[in-house]
């Protein structure tokens, strides 16, 4: 049989009237990559041991256009230490000590776009070149149909209002995006990934 009549054939099946034919469009579906499902581990969260003194909270929710809660998105923040300090040797994936800081961490969020990490407040590093920078927290936000990550940073409002090459760059409407606010036990960061509220990502990428 040639491949012209198996494919008459085929068109045949297809038109038969038996088979049911599914009532309105067929749904939109986001084709990966599933960052939420395969990068995530339990001690991803922790950044700092939990005994360790002036451990703090940054909480928040990842928000798309609309102000809707990205349910499976991944953000992970990379810091210094309280004195400015970053950590340098292997182990970011290791369980942290209870009085431990490894710099580095990550966390899915959750049904209401939520992620949470236990950390400290960094000090103020310098720019490569030397110059101040303001205290702040490195972030990376995945999510479905990106290929690739969104950078920002998270400023600690005490110490916004400084000298900083990238927040005196900004238009002083969009600075505070990259600003957190102060809560009770650390502080709360909202990312929006886009909309009137976007959030102030960060081109780092080679050209």
């Amino acid at each position: 049989m040639s491949t012209q009549q198996h494919a008459a054939e085929d068109f045949v099946w297809a038109q038969d009237d038996s088979v049911a034919a599914t009532p309105g469009l067929t749904p939109s579906q986001t084709v990966g990559p599933f960052f939420h499902d395969a990068l995530p581990y339990p001690e991803g969260p922790d950044v700092a041991g939990a005994d360790r003194p002036g451990t703090i909270t940054l909480a928040g929710r990842v928000l798309d256009g609309a102000g809707d809660p990205i349910p499976d998105a991944l953000v992970e923040i990379w810091q210094a230490d309280e004195n400015g300090t970053f950590v340098e040797a292997p182990g970011i994936y290791a369980e942290v000590s209870p009085t431990g800081f490894r710099g580095f961490g990550r966390c899915a969020t959750d049904t209401d776009g939520g992620y949470r990490f236990r950390t400290v407040r960094p000090a103020a590093v310098p720019t490569a070149d030397g110059r101040p920078q303001a205290p702040h927290i490195a972030m990376s936000v995945f999510a479905r149909g990106m290929l690739r990550r969104l950078v920002t940073r998270v400023y600690l409002p005490e110490g916004a209002h400084g000298s900083d090459p990238l927040l005196d760059a900004l238009p002083a409407t969009r600075r505070d995006t990259l600003v957190a606010v102060a809560t009770e036990d650390g502080y709360r960061f909202d990312v929006h990934m886009q909309g009137e509220r976007e959030t102030v990502f960060l081109d780092v990428f080679a050209r």
